[in-house]
């Protein structure tokens, strides 16, 4: 990331993140804390942060811990049967994931190395949990956190994980979403968010 706005000669941004790029986000900003002007982080846990090892038993999290020398055989010509798990029980209404957006992922994730690629990035958590750790050794981040968690799934949990890596967390929660926060209540998202962005201070 720091090298791509290197090449796009930024020198700061702000980061705006959900799901497994929230863990991206925070490697970032860990790393390069005076490039990021504000962070607004959504609705998934950081791998070795806070409450973790508890996340990890959720069972509505199983996909962390799919894995074994079988997975992609299994998955293999049944990639939409796995994501709409993603799509149905993750979600607060799985209607709002309409058809066009799960065929449309489906045919990605059926491209040969994508469930791969997919499953090792759940293979990774482990080595997240420890380079966080690492990170948050070294102290707090110290830019403003928007921590927006949907009220069917993280909800207040997730300011509350951010507060053990940021001083400055604001928590707000979307009401009436699961965890597809811009597919299930975009208008209130996207309000959270550029308030967040557009403050000066």
């Amino acid at each position: 990331m720091a090298r791509v706005l290197d090449t796009l000669k930024i020198d700061k941004a702000d980061l705006v993140t959900h799901d497994i790029g929230n863990m991206v986000g925070y490697a970032f900003a860990a790393q390069y804390p005076a490039r990021v002007r504000r962070w607004v982080v959504m609705d998934a846990p950081l791998p070795g942060i806070g409450p973790w090892d508890e996340i990890l038993k959720s069972p509505a999290l199983w996909h962390f811990n799919f894995r074994g020398p079988d997975v992609e055989r299994l998955v293999q010509g049944r990639e939409r049967i796995y994501l709409d798990r993603f799509c149905n029980e993750l979600s607060a209404t799985p209607k709002s994931i309409d058809e066009e957006t799960r065929r449309h992922y489906a045919e990605l994730y059926a491209r040969p190395g994508a469930m791969h690629s997919a499953f090792e990035q759940f293979a990774a958590f482990s080595q997240d949990a420890v380079d966080n750790q690492a990170f948050v050794a070294k102290g707090k981040l110290a830019m403003p956190v928007l921590a927006i968690g949907a009220d069917k799934s993280f909800g207040t949990t997730q300011a509350d994980v951010m507060r053990f890596v940021a001083s400055d967390v604001r928590a707000q929660v979307i009401a009436d979403s699961g965890h597809w926060l811009m597919e299930e209540q975009p208008a209130a998202t996207i309000a959270a968010i550029r308030a967040f962005l557009d403050q000066n201070s």
